[in-house]
């Protein structure tokens, strides 16, 4: 028995660009099994021609497909056929869909908050304040940026990612918080 799973990889994908697909293709082909179960037929593929290319491809080497969700897809039957590509195009609309919803709710979150994406700025995190208390207690002190960085460094306080600090990092992060403020 075989267990497949491509994760973070689109269902729009065509079988060509579907390396744990392309990997259990070759097992089958070398271990002789000929009965692929799949829990849903969107599990498949997100696209209507992407999934029909895939089941088409499967057929032509004599592999059956049998989805726990939808009705029998092994059956040549034209009715079997259109349900099945009913619940294909229906699965690409559901996609395309929450495209459309992420896409909406990330605009919202950028005009909102700035920033929806990405790496969170240095601060996000509550343990970080208490660094950027002590960088802003250190400028309002006039020291440099350089200093500053030498000074975080001294004392042991880290950045979230690199060894050290740097200046231009320091400034940043006071710019940001400033214009914040």
């Amino acid at each position: 028995m075989l267990f497949s799973s491509e994760e973070g990889v689109s269902g729009t994908k065509d079988l060509e660009n579907r390396p744990a697909l392309q990997q259990l293709r070759i097992a089958l082909h070398s271990n002789g099994t000929k009965v692929i179960l799949i829990e849903k037929l969107d599990r498949l593929a997100r696209d209507l021609m992407v999934q029909e290319t895939i089941i088409g491809d499967l057929r032509k080497h004599g592999f059956e497909l049998i989805s726990v969700c939808e009705p029998d897809l092994r059956s040549d039957d034209p009715s079997r056929k259109l349900i099945r590509q009913v619940f294909g195009a229906i699965s690409e609309y559901e996609r395309a869909m929450i495209v459309l919803k992420s896409r909406a709710s990330r605009q919202r979150a950028r005009i909102k908050f700035g920033k929806c994406e990405g790496r969170k700025a240095y601060g996000f995190h509550p343990q970080e304040q208490a660094t950027i208390a002590r960088m802003r207690e250190l400028r309002e002190q006039g020291t440099n940026d350089v200093t500053i960085a030498a000074t975080l460094n001294a004392e042991g306080l880290k950045p979230r990612k690199a060894d050290s600090w740097s200046s231009a990092v320091i400034a940043r992060i006071l710019d940001r918080h400033a214009a914040n403020a």
